[in-house]
């Protein structure tokens, strides 16, 4: 009778995943703190285990064969299972606990981010928040492929695998220079935008696009303006300097006015335009329960920011 073929181990799969990844056991066996010959060692055994040949080794490079190929894809999608299961295990162990990565778009996080630390300080003392702030597409991969765990940012996304959890809408307003006729009215039509030189972000913001979306609704043809800027700050001191008018977040006006006594504002009439800030995560994360307890906190949290809250 055949002898019972070995089962691949755990290590074994992630040396090869990392010289699949680095097609270089040097650079593989720091990446995964493991000795040069351990890692050939277990590259071999796992060839040995499964009866195939993963590498071509040559004297300068290494190579996968075609069916390394094929078998460092699933690999990889075995590799990730094992770390939701531990991260499902963890979860359940002890909520609220270990890292949470959480990525935030820049015209959210200047102006959120001191409610979000003051509740994760006060509530959840035991977790370990890291904070990357990120355009919206990089936290979207980040978060497909793992390196984030959960997003704040504008939405709706309409990105598959991607389950929102909305938090707040908030009105934008018009900030205007000193002189601007319509600097500090209120109840303003939209159509006033059809006309003004606005000023936006660079391309890569969804706030820049959102402006633009406002200005196609208003009935504007082309981008308002070819003045940009990367960030708030500097759009708001283009504005104090005369250049042009910029819509703001509401969120975020007291903290940017503030910095020059150049700047008025003016609100739109009901329906104002308005933009919705939310929680995003991988549908079906394993921690989606502490996700979920996490924005109901935030909107209680945010109920003394100039912002209607949003309930599922």
């Amino acid at each position: 009778m055949a002898g019972k073929k070995r089962q691949p181990s755990l290590a074994q799969l992630r040396a090869f995943d990392a010289v699949a990844e680095h097609l270089h056991f040097r650079d593989a066996a720091a990446a995964i703190g493991m000795s040069q010959p351990a890692l050939s060692g277990a590259v071999s055994a796992l060839e040995e285990a499964l009866g195939v040949t993963l590498l071509e080794r040559t004297t300068r490079k290494v190579l996968l064969s075609p069916a390394g190929a094929r078998l460092a894809v699933r690999t990889k999608a075995v590799l990730a299972e094992v770390g939701a299961l531990l991260a499902e295990a963890e979860a359940v162990r002890a909520p609220f606990t270990g890292a949470l990565r959480l990525g935030v778009i820049p015209t959210v996080a200047p102006y959120l981010l001191p409610s979000v630390l003051r509740l994760v300080h006060d509530r959840y003392p035991d977790l370990d928040l890291q904070v990357h702030e990120e355009q919206t597409a990089s936290l979207l991969d980040g978060l497909t492929t793992g390196r984030l765990d959960l997003l704040l940012l504008a939405v709706p996304l309409g990105v598959p695998g991607v389950t929102e959890l909305p938090l707040f809408d908030e009105d934008f307003v018009l900030v205007t220079p000193l002189d601007h006729r319509l600097g500090g009215r209120e109840g303003l039509s939209r159509a006033v935008l059809r006309e003004l030189k606005l000023l936006l972000l660079d391309e890569g913001h969804c706030l820049r696009d959102q402006a633009l979306d406002i200005c196609r609704e208003a009935g504007r043809a082309g981008v308002p303006a070819t003045t940009t800027a990367a960030g708030l700050s500097t759009l708001v001191q283009l504005v104090a300097g005369g250049l042009g008018v910029t819509l703001l977040p509401r969120t975020a006006v007291r903290v940017e006015t503030s910095r020059s006594s150049q700047l008025l504002t003016a609100s739109f009439a009901d329906p104002a335009p308005t933009r919705r800030i939310a929680l995003a995560m991988r549908t079906g994360a394993a921690r989606s329960a502490e996700y979920e307890e996490l924005a109901s906190a935030l909107r209680e949290a945010m109920t003394d920011l100039p912002v209607r809250t949003v309930h599922d």
